[in-house]
């Protein structure tokens, strides 16, 4: 049985600061996911969802009785105008609605080895771009992401569908400061991988396709506007540039970690070539 919400109540207001307060989410421990996509990911990885609402007004497809019969977890008959409010899409009125829990902010959820690829992103200010950075990072095989200082939040509605699932499916971490990364890589050096700081800036001495990303890494993107912060500029072993031409001054920072995550991976790909002939191209 799903609880009939028809009126602009104290839930639905809980609803509604989820999408726009990130005090609320903090203090809450959850966020509002939207979509099919991320909704269906959220699930399949195993994140804890508190709630599912759904249009009290239509015919559910497959997929959203599925999702309703098979998730454990508190339902609500929501009228299609209140739907419509939470689903910030001016031209549609989305069936499902998740209320998930947030995940723990501990980089211990980090996979490390000889293997790992992990990008930091330093002070971002846009959600948009954390989320199409998460994206990017899944795409090319990353082992997480983690957004670092005073930044936009990872969990923002706006961040949540520019992964467009793949926050679910990748160990996103927020940490307060550099210092603490750093902490952790040591921890992760005295375990025996020797992982490289490299930091993307466009005064790097190297290309990016001239640094060997085959090694365990931890790659650098600095803010929007400023670039990488004096810290992390200091701690790096390396910083390289992405070539360019034309009259482009930069590249958006969530584009520029697509083109050292994707040099990473036509790398890691060449590799084991090498040692495995048969892999496909």
């Amino acid at each position: 049985m799903s609880v009939r919400v028809s009126g602009r109540n104290a839930r639905f207001q809980q609803w509604q600061a989820l999408l726009r307060n990130r005090s609320k989410r903090q203090r809450r421990g959850e966020f509002l996911v939207q979509g099919v996509r991320p909704i269906t990911m959220a699930v399949e990885h195993g994140w804890q969802v508190r709630e599912l609402l759904h249009d009290a007004d239509a015919e559910m497809s497959g997929w959203a009785r599925r999702t309703l019969d098979t998730v454990r977890a508190e339902r609500f008959a929501v009228s299609r105008e209140l739907m419509h409010e939470l689903g910030g899409k001016a031209d549609t009125v989305p069936e499902l609605l998740a209320v998930v829990a947030l995940r723990e902010d501990d980089l211990c959820r980090i996979p490390v080895g000889p293997t790992m690829l992990t990008v930091v992103f330093d002070r971002p200010t846009s959600p948009g771009n954390i989320g199409t950075l998460i994206r990017s990072a899944d795409a090319f095989g990353a082992s997480g992401v983690i957004v670092t200082g005073h930044a936009a939040d990872v969990y923002d509605p706006k961040a949540v569908r520019a992964s467009t699932g793949s926050l679910f499916a990748l160990p996103v971490v927020r940490v307060p400061a550099h210092q603490a990364v750093l902490s952790w890589v040591a921890d992760v050096r005295a375990a025996g991988v020797g992982i490289g700081i490299v930091g993307a800036d466009e005064h790097g001495a190297l290309d990016a396709a001239e640094h060997d990303f085959t090694r365990p890494t931890l790659a650098l993107i600095g803010n929007e506007t400023n670039g990488l912060s004096v810290g992390w500029r200091a701690a790096c072993d390396q910083l390289v540039r992405i070539p360019m031409s034309g009259t482009a001054s930069s590249l958006n920072a969530a584009n520029a970690a697509t083109v050292v995550l994707y040099e990473s991976a036509r790398q890691r790909r060449a590799a084991a070539r090498c040692v495995s002939p048969d892999l496909p191209r």
